[in-house]
């Protein structure tokens, strides 16, 4: 096999006479067909995605009684397992959610790993929480902002329209030994999700998360933009936004985090936290309950992340809270969701 660093070789064919002729054009010819179909094969046959997703069981909420669905009786849910060949367990599971022929969507992601694959894991229970208030407190007419997963979650449980519908995969987070394999992921993602983005909400996603790395005066004036009139309209974020938000601008926004077991000794992981923020010289940080036995600790790297409208958003330590937020008013959280009214 000549290296792929070969480059500029050429290959000297020694000849004994013309006959050799009429066999060797025979063979340029059958290794011409043998490449087209080759190449055929490979475009109408694209390579694999390094995971697979294996449906597990299927109902109504009642077939699912640990989601703690009941509000939603019409939804049509699916679970699945993610698996990965040569791995005996499934590597995350995640359960789907549809009404009548929508497009299906992500409603509870469990990673088994260490390694980021497409989502940072939520609490069901504080979603639903979320989409209780909402739809209580706020008018049918109101429009939601949030990032496009939520949006689509949030859109799903109350009906309220929101200014994203489509998976988008933006930021696509797989772990890096597939990001060589981004393309043919991002296919199969969005053939999964029978999703079809238009570049309108291309654009204006790009908007929104350009909003939430400006400053609040400004992130919420370019919110109040997208919004394009005078109507009721709410943001929604998540903890776990800070790490998408920092993928996808890591010149505006040092994010780092670190997944930690609840213990009993509260003052020991405090100080552990510490320890954190003056080796790595971060700024500040805040948390995120994963489950009874678990949080995840995201930290930020500078005074400019901290400064930034997401930042000011959520509740980071030594910083001011974000009740006492100018730009955007708060009105309603439920463990990592925070809500607030856009002027």
């Amino acid at each position: 096999m000549i290296p792929a660093d070969a480059t500029g070789r050429t290959t000297k064919v020694a000849r004994s006479g013309d006959k050799l002729l009429p066999s060797l054009g025979i063979l340029l010819v059958t290794g011409g067909l043998v490449l087209l179909g080759w190449f055929a094969y490979l475009w109408f046959s694209p390579v694999p995605v390094p995971y697979q997703y294996e449906l597990v069981k299927e109902g109504d909420n009642k077939a699912f009684p640990e989601l703690e669905l009941d509000a939603w009786p019409d939804l049509q849910l699916k679970q699945y397992n993610v698996s990965v060949e040569g791995v005996d367990k499934p590597i995350a599971a995640f359960t789907l959610a549809q009404k009548g022929n929508t497009s299906p969507v992500l409603l509870d992601w469990k990673n088994n790993t260490h390694e980021v694959l497409h989502t940072l894991d939520w609490k069901l229970s504080e979603l639903s929480a979320v989409a209780t208030a909402i739809s209580k407190h706020t008018s049918k007419d109101a429009l939601i902002l949030s990032w496009w997963d939520t949006s689509r979650q949030i859109n799903l449980l109350t009906g309220r329209e929101t200014l994203f519908t489509s998976h988008m995969n933006e930021p696509l987070v797989v772990p890096l030994d597939w990001a060589g394999q981004s393309g043919d992921i991002k296919a199969h993602e969005s053939k999964f999700w029978q999703s079809s983005v238009s570049q309108q909400e291309r654009d204006q996603f790009e908007q929104f998360t350009q909003a939430l790395t400006a400053t609040p005066e400004e992130g919420a004036a370019k919110l109040r933009a997208l919004v394009g009139s005078p109507r009721e309209a709410y943001i929604v974020v998540h903890t776990t936004d800070l790490y998408k938000l920092g993928l996808i601008y890591p010149d505006k926004l040092g994010v780092a985090y670190q997944n930690l077991p609840l213990t009993g000794n509260m003052h020991g992981m405090i100080n552990q936290m510490k320890v954190q923020l003056k080796n790595n010289d971060f700024d500040t940080y805040t948390l995120q309950s994963i489950t009874d036995s678990e949080i995840r600790v995201f930290f930020l790297s500078d005074a400019q992340s901290s400064e930034t409208l997401l930042a000011q958003m959520l509740p980071f330590t030594e910083k001011d809270a974000p009740l006492e937020l100018k730009a955007l008013q708060l009105m309603y959280q439920s463990g990592s969701y925070w809500v607030f009214n856009i002027p």
